[in-house]
């Protein structure tokens, strides 16, 4: 019998690695099981495992974060889909009943991270919590959730970024890609090995998974020397609004205001970062003049 030779799915030429025949999915009793879910699955309990330790760690019960990200994720999901679906109606508009097909892709982390952070607000309130320290606690499983999740990304061949030839350079088999993700320009470039045709791209999954490593190892060691409840969560949104700034811009699937051509990730992450850089100044400069503030004269007996 003769061998069928293994074809090079994914390729990072410039460092020696080269994986062979890719799958997205594999089959249990005959179902079709997505790695994308099963990433995506563990990188929820890996937000929810470093949530209720700082839960701990910070004198919090580790089981509201337990019941915390049941409604998260279940909300999560709506906001991202709906945050999707709202910048890319074109797609939706004379076919309304493909809202609701999630497993044909369609969801955007910053509909999924608005979401969550107003479950974790209003699910504060009704418990009767600190509301600041559920942020700063759920930032910290959330960006842990961020670095593990975009590996889905990967196993998708989807998220990239623009063509390029840098050392990190990504080489996709073009016949396992979705057309609508390979734009002119990968196309112009395209490269042929084997009798194998690739685009070479910027694996942009990477950079934003260790972007937000850096960004979980700010917010840990940050957690036990902040100044005021809250701090945690506007770092969050400062560090990671920062780098997805930067790796949105140099991908080709961009979500755009209207035909404005303004990517919507890159106008949300900049208004994030502003907004809690000066919320972070305001607050430290609030609680330095508490400290230096002198103690209220007892009242003579």
């Amino acid at each position: 019998m003769n061998m069928i030779p293994a074809t090079i799915d994914i390729w990072f030429e410039k460092l020696g690695i080269a994986l062979q025949d890719v799958n997205k999915s594999f089959k249990i009793f005959g179902f079709d099981i997505f790695f994308y879910g099963v990433i995506i699955a563990a990188a929820v309990m890996l937000g929810l495992f470093v949530a209720t330790r700082v839960a701990k760690k910070t004198g919090q019960n580790p089981e509201t974060y337990m019941e915390l990200v049941i409604f998260a994720v279940l909300f999560g999901i709506i906001g991202a889909r709906l945050y999707y679906v709202a910048f890319a109606w074109d797609e939706y508009k004379d076919n309304l009943l493909q809202i609701f097909n999630i497993r044909g892709g369609g969801l955007a982390i910053y509909g999924g991270v608005i979401a969550g952070a107003l479950t974790a607000w209003i699910y504060s309130r009704v418990k009767k919590l600190n509301t600041l320290l559920v942020l700063d606690t759920a930032a910290c499983g959330l960006i842990a959730g961020q670095m593990l999740g975009r590996w889905s990304n990967f196993v998708n061949m989807e998220a990239f970024g623009r063509y390029t030839e840098g050392f990190t350079a990504m080489r996709l088999n073009i016949a396992k890609v979705n057309p609508s993700m390979i734009s002119a320009e990968h196309l112009a470039h395209k490269i042929t090995e084997n009798g194998v045709e690739y685009i070479q791209v910027h694996p942009t999954f990477l950079y934003e998974s260790l972007w937000s490593l850096m960004v979980l190892i700010l917010l840990l060691f940050f957690t036990k020397r902040k100044k005021f409840d809250g701090q945690i969560f506007l770092m969050y949104l400062m560090g990671y609004g920062c780098g997805r700034f930067w790796i949105e811009g140099l991908r080709t699937d961009q979500l755009k205001i209207g035909h404005t051509g303004i990517a919507v990730s890159q106008l949300l992450s900049a208004v994030m970062v502003v907004v809690s850089i000066i919320l972070l100044v305001w607050g430290l400069k609030k609680q330095k003049q508490a400290a230096a503030a002198p103690p209220e004269a007892e009242e003579e007996a």
